[in-house]
């Protein structure tokens, strides 16, 4: 796909261009380097039980280094408790195992014009702080000869939003994993969130909100663009 490629060199030279700098120097600087989520080839050598064992020791002594006491009722089982929240749920699309199973229908009612799920809550984690990104996604597609199941869609949506995420990563994995699916290009997908790493924090804009689109196949055209945005606001 023309688009994609364009994508994954853009985001190659991306890299190049941010590996010679430091942190301090990136500062809050919204930085994506590629489509994947970055991992090590390693990250599932480790049952989820045993991530859960090695980071529940190692969140308490961020607590301690804090000055907080863990011996205080309130406070003795956040450590335990973060694990399996880190594992089990805000983060449990890491794992491939947890990938939506799709079933796809004929469409057997020929319909071929755009299909909208608008307004899918998820919730996120930024990757470069680890607090929550919330938002809505607007996902649409033109069927090739097949359907999915719409309850498919949000569950697409929330497997990518449940890892430490850079939204325009977010909105175009999601986007060519249903091309992929569905077998067409002809998908869109429109993400418009808030980010508490900019409104709890640093500049603390708690008004702003950042939209990102992708649209493909079909979806390039203007006129099908104002269409999907007309059926979104209605």
């Amino acid at each position: 796909m023309k688009l994609q490629e364009t994508l994954l060199n853009s985001h190659t030279n991306n890299t190049s261009l941010y590996e010679s700098l430091t942190f301090e120097e990136i500062g809050d600087d919204h930085i994506y380097t590629g489509i994947e989520t970055p991992m090590r080839e390693d990250a599932f050598e480790l049952s989820d039980e045993e991530k859960k064992a090695q980071i529940a020791p190692l969140f308490a002594k961020i607590m301690e280094i804090m000055g907080l006491d863990l011996t205080d009722d309130s406070l003795k089982g956040t450590p335990n408790r973060v694990a399996k929240m880190y594992i089990d749920e805000i983060f449990s699309g890491l794992n491939p195992a947890n990938k939506p199973k799709v079933a796809l229908f004929d469409n057997k009612y020929q319909y071929n014009q755009m299909l909208v799920e608008k307004d899918i809550t998820f919730y996120s984690n930024c990757e470069h702080h680890f607090v929550p990104i919330i938002g809505k996604a607007h996902v649409a597609y033109i069927s090739s000869g097949k359907v999915i199941g719409l309850s498919k869609l949000n569950r697409m949506v929330q497997y990518f939003a449940k890892r430490p995420q850079v939204q325009e990563r977010l909105t175009n994995q999601i986007a060519i994993e249903l091309q992929k699916v569905l077998g067409t290009e002809d998908v869109a997908v429109i993400i418009d969130a808030k980010h508490l790493c900019v409104s709890s924090r640093g500049i603390k804009d708690d008004t702003s909100a950042t939209v990102t689109s992708y649209y493909g196949g079909a979806f390039n055209d203007a006129t099908k663009i104002q269409e999907l945005y007309n059926h979104i606001n209605n």
